[in-house]
């Protein structure tokens, strides 16, 4: 079952155009990576996906599960089951994280029309969610992201997709600035989360997160376009000789 369809995608910011024809077909249970020098239109890509709306789409069609994505705004797109994980979480502070997903979950299942959970079924689903990646109580009682690590800001993104189980996920260069042991937290998280249902799309620099995930295909971007797919051996390949053969 094809998830997500882009098509001829044309988009630009100040006008100054950042994708050019670009096209991509992810089907469900994918795992999808994309690689490629800095310029060269990977997070515009996330940004535009997520809804961003600094980015003018000029051409093309983007769908989602039979669905005319570019018709929806950011709120929608996250009811539908899209989720963006941030290279740089933002801090929000005096917003609590528990009443926060709390609030996030069930707006989700409003729009699937579902019950919502009442907050001891959520205290325990969260619960069980925190307790699978490391996460003790005292973070759950913290404002968003304020005064986090680095880790712990990647930590609690997995947590927040853990929760409000996506469809389809986007990590834009999630691995910036991680030391080992966060960069494990992180692709166990996304390794617990995989499976036949869901699909992901992950922006790296780097090999080394892939080698954790082991995506199903490899896209290397220049340009705003796509001008190589393959498996993982093509991450080793821009490894060992950077993108200069691109």
């Amino acid at each position: 079952m094809i998830f997500l369809n882009i098509n001829n995608l044309n988009v630009s910011i100040e006008g100054k155009k950042i994708l050019d024809d670009f096209n991509l077909t992810i089907n469900q249970g994918e795992v999808h990576a994309i690689m490629g020098p800095n310029g060269s239109g990977k997070s515009t890509l996330a940004n535009v996906l997520a809804g961003n709306e600094d980015y003018e789409v000029n051409s093309g069609k983007i769908i989602f599960k039979d669905q005319d994505l570019l018709g929806l705004n950011i709120e929608e797109r996250a009811q539908i089951g899209i989720f963006l994980a941030f290279q740089y979480p933002v801090e929000i502070p005096g917003v609590n994280i528990t009443p926060f997903l709390q609030a996030s979950i069930n707006s989700k299942l409003k729009n699937e029309n579902k019950p919502e959970l009442d907050t001891l079924s959520f205290a325990k689903l969260l619960k069980e969610k925190a307790k699978d990646l490391g996460i003790g109580p005292d973070m759950l009682k913290r404002s968003i992201n304020t005064g986090f690590s680095g880790g712990e800001k990647k930590r609690y993104e997995i947590l927040q997709m853990s929760v409000l189980n996506p469809e389809f996920t986007i990590f834009d260069e999630t691995d910036s600035g991680l030391d080992v042991d966060a960069l494990r937290i992180v692709t166990e998280g996304i390794n617990k989360f995989k499976n036949d249902n869901n699909s992901f799309l992950i922006i790296t620099h780097y090999q080394k997160l892939l080698d954790y995930i082991n995506p199903d295909y490899v896209h290397v971007m220049r340009n705003g376009k796509i001008l190589k797919s393959g498996d993982i051996s093509l991450a080793v390949e821009i490894e060992k000789s950077g993108y200069q053969n691109f």
